[in-house]
C-alpha cells in the first residue's frame, strides 16, 4: 500500500526539507520504492537531490496546473534509488493561478493519484507558508502530515498557529486529515533550552512524536551544496544515523519489513 506524507510547517529553517530527502534517502536504502514532491517554489529539495533548479523542464508547476501528467517529468536517481518530481522557479505563480481553477485546493492529490501505485512512500515537502501550495500538500497526505519542529523557544507557539490551520482543514475539506509525526530538529544537547522544548512539546502531543531526535551537526548543513543526502555525504554522522533511526522507526510503525543490509553502514 502507497503510504504518502506530507512535511509541513510554516516556520522556516525547522528541517522540513532536510527531512524531505533525508528520511527519503534512508526509507529508499531500506529497499523502499520513494518519490521526492518538491512542492516548494524554492525548489531546495529538487537542489538538494544535485539537480539544478534553473535546468527543470517541468515538474510539480505543471502537475498542478494541469498541462501536463506528473510522469512527463519524474527524474529518477539510480544512485540513491529514489524519484524526485521536481520544483522550478515557475511555481512561484502557481499560488495565483490556483485561485481560479476548479478544484484548486486537490489538483496535486488528483494528479498524482495515477502513478502513486508505482511508490511504497511519496514525501511532499511543502513552502514554509499556509497558502494553496500547501493546502494542495495537505489535501494529498493520505497517510498524515509530519511536521518538523526547531528545538527553540517558540516551537510550541508555531505549533498552535499550525494546529489551527489543521483544524480548519479537517472541518472544510478534510476531516480525515491527522498528524502522523512531530520530528524534533536541531536538538542541541549541551543546551537546557533544546531539552525542556523536547519535553514540553512531547507534553503537548504525548502520543504524536516520534522517539527519534534529530541533532544539529555541521554534516547535515554541509550535504545540500554538494547535492547529496546525509547517506551519502556522512554516512557515518551523528545526523546520518539519526534519519536511518527514523525511517527505521516508520517502517516499523508502518508494519513494513526492514531487510537486513549486512555490510553497509
Amino acid at each position: 500500500m502507497t503510504r504518502i506524507y506530507t512535511l509541513v510547517n510554516q516556520k522556516g529553517g525547522v528541517g522540513k526539507t532536510t527531512t524531505a530527502i533525508n528520511l527519503g534517502a534512508y526509507l529508499a536504502y531500506f529497499g523502499q520504492r520513494v518519490l521526492i514532491v518538491d512542492l516548494d517554489p524554492q525548489a531546495n529539495a529538487t537542489s538538494c537531490l544535485g539537480v539544478d533548479k534553473q535546468t527543470v523542464r517541468g515538474g510539480t508547476y505543471e502537475t498542478i496546473i494541469g498541462t501536463n501528467p506528473p510522469n512527463a517529468y519524474l527524474l529518477r536517481n539510480p544512485r540513491l534509488k529514489l524519484s524526485l518530481l521536481p520544483a522550478s522557479p515557475a511555481l512561484a505563480g502557481a499560488e495565483v493561478e490556483l485561485v481560479s481553477l476548479p478544484q484548486r485546493e486537490s489538483r496535486l492529490r488528483d494528479a498524482l493519484a495515477p502513478i502513486q501505485e508505482h511508490y511504497d512512500y511519496l514525501l511532499i515537502d511543502c513552502p514554509p507558508s499556509l497558502g494553496l501550495l500547501t493546502i494542495n500538500g495537505l489535501m494529498a497526505a493520505k497517510n498524515g502530515v509530519i511536521i518538523p519542529v526547531q528545538c527553540e523557544y517558540l516551537a510550541l507557539e508555531g505549533l498552535t498557529l499550525l494546529n489551527h490551520t489543521l483544524n480548519r482543514i479537517r472541518s472544510s475539506l478534510l476531516p480525515e486529515l491527522h498528524i502522523r509525526g512531530l520530528l524534533m530538529t536541531m536538538f542541541d544537547g549541551r543546551t537546557n533550552l533544546a531539552a525542556d522544548v523536547v519535553q514540553e512539546v512531547r507534553r503537548h502531543f504525548p502520543e504524536q512524536v516520534f522517539r527519534t531526535i534529530i541533532p544539529r551537526t555541521v554534516r547535515l548543513a554541509e550535504a545540500p551544496s554538494y547535492g547529496q543526502p546525509i547517506s551519502t555525504y556522512a554516512p557515518n554522522s551523528n545526523g546520518a544515523q539519526a534519519y536511518k533511526a527514523l525511517a527505521q522507526e516508520i517502517l516499523q510503525t508502518d508494519g513494513a519489513r526492514i531487510p537486513v543490509l549486512e555490510g553497509v553502514s
